[in-house]
């Protein structure tokens, strides 16, 4: 016996490291998966600097007017990625938000210009935005419809939205752009607050909200519930049709912001406003660290997200790079993000593809 008993403490002394070192491979790699985004985010900005001051001796990092101009270019791909955020956690995508957002977009335009006939013009511009925001929700209420009670899949359902939104959004515009004529819209989409911009003030506190939405609320939970497992949720009593309307109304209607936001900073709506930023604010939304399976992701994940993308498409022309390198870091950054969600998700026991 005495033998027998230390064979097993040898056993189990040579056993104990290797399920130890396992356990810390695991955790670094969880580590890096939740916190990808900020990492991209970190050395992009080290990359620039280094950059900046070699070609020209000059700084990429220490200019507020170089964070103020990435702040901007992220404000209109951050918005849509906020509502794709919810809905790819669900297990969902939607396809369609690009040209809700231009239909918005265009709808903010004439409304404002209407209203502003008749009514102050601060009211004519809350009007307009708030009727764009809500006419953005009509074909999120069509994508959950198809999608909860027709059974059809979020590809299809959202991609046919997609050419329904585009077609709607360039009739409505004439097949031209839509000039606005507020003051107070032209402020708040170029205005500054003590330098920061309103577009980013206006952004940040949607942020904060969502952020609040889908971390502490029912809803939220809700939402990772039903992206983890579909099954499990209903046998939870979670109404999963009811909230998958909800969600595509939601990604619709934060687009619907997100055009009437384009319209003011450039003072005109335009029917294509959205059609380059669907595919950014998907990679934002992946670079952030959710999982295209569903059940993961955070707002500020997505924010991160964003600021990457941002940073590559500004940092590439503060540099006078050629703008179609913007492709091809975007690609890579999103390439690394999905090995490493794949990574992660082996070492959790989750879902592997078939090899």
């Amino acid at each position: 016996m005495t033998e027998q008993n230390a064979v097993s403490h040898e056993a189990e002394t040579h056993i104990a490291p290797q399920a130890d070192h396992s356990e810390v491979a695991k955790t670094i790699v969880q580590r890096i998966a939740q916190l990808r985004a900020w990492l991209f985010l970190a050395a992009l900005i080290i990359i620039f600097e280094v950059w900046a001051r070699i070609s020209f001796g000059g700084t990429f990092a220490f200019s507020s007017y170089n964070w103020q101009s990435v702040a901007v270019f992220a404000v209109a791909p951050l918005l849509i990625a906020i509502g794709q955020t919810y809905v790819i956690i669900s297990g969902g995508i939607d396809l369609s938000t690009g040209f809700i957002m231009g239909l918005a977009a265009v709808v903010a335009a004439h409304i404002t210009n209407i209203a502003g006939i008749y009514l102050p013009l601060p009211v004519a511009m809350l009007i307009g935005i708030l009727v764009a925001v809500l006419a953005a929700g009509i074909p999120g209420a069509i994508n959950g419809l198809l999608i909860s009670r027709l059974k059809v899949p979020p590809f299809i359902g959202t991609l046919g939205m997609f050419g329904v939104a585009r077609g709607t959004a360039f009739l409505l515009a004439g097949g031209t752009t839509v000039p606005v004529s507020n003051s107070w819209f032209a402020m708040l989409g170029n205005g500054r607050f003590y330098g920061i911009p309103y577009l980013v003030i206006v952004t940040a506190v949607f942020v904060l909200v969502m952020h609040y939405v889908l971390s502490q609320t029912r809803f939220g939970q809700h939402n990772y519930a039903i992206g983890a497992n579909v099954q499990a949720a209903r046998r939870a009593g979670i109404d999963i049709k009811k909230h998958i309307l909800k969600l595509y109304i939601l990604s619709a209607m934060c687009a619907g912001l997100g055009g009437a936001l384009y319209a003011a900073r450039f003072t005109a709506g335009a029917a294509q406003a959205g059609e380059p930023l669907l595919l950014d604010s998907v990679a934002a939304v992946v670079i952030g660290g959710a999982s295209l399976f569903g059940g993961s992701g955070s707002i500020l994940g997505t924010v991160a997200g964003a600021l990457v993308i941002a940073v590559i498409q500004y940092g590439l022309v503060f540099l006078d790079v050629e703008p179609f390198w913007q492709f091809i870091a975007v690609g890579i950054v999103i390439i690394i993000s999905v090995l490493i969600d794949q990574a992660q998700r082996k070492f959790s026991g989750g879902a592997k593809q078939d090899e």
